[in-house]
């Protein structure tokens, strides 16, 4: 079992950064592909980005890839998304998720683990 708990969101303007956190317990977390999902209103959940605890590799959705950053804090446990250069269409829930596959997983279906979700609104 793997819990995740999400934080870091807020509202900001567009062209802000922001950086959202996961910190990540329960047995073998370190074992688990760690992502990043957002869901707007009405829309799908969507894969954003990916990583493996060893850190060595990501996987990035091409939407994102170049302005947002994954990474993670050992010894914290915590994996981390920043946001830059935000419009408002980033507007949406950031989640976190747990998968012990692969970080090759960009569907909702193919994670175990879900923190709750942390809302991030970005005005114009």
């Amino acid at each position: 079992q793997v819990q995740l708990v999400e934080s870091g969101g807020g509202l900001v303007q567009a062209g802000d950064s922001l950086t959202l956190s996961c910190a990540a317990s329960g047995r073998n977390v370190n074992s688990y592909a760690m992502g990043w999902f957002r869901q707007a209103p009405g829309k799908e959940r969507e894969f954003l980005a990916a990583m493996a605890w060893s850190g060595l590799s990501t996987n990035y959705a091409a939407s994102v890839q170049g302005r947002f950053t994954i990474s993670r804090d050992n010894a914290k446990n915590t994996v981390y998304l920043q946001l830059n250069r935000l419009k408002p269409e980033d507007t949406a829930i950031y989640y976190c998720a747990a998968n012990p596959r692969t970080i090759r997983a960009t569907t909702e279906g193919e994670y175990d683990y879900w923190g709750q979700g942390t809302q991030v609104t970005v005005s114009s």
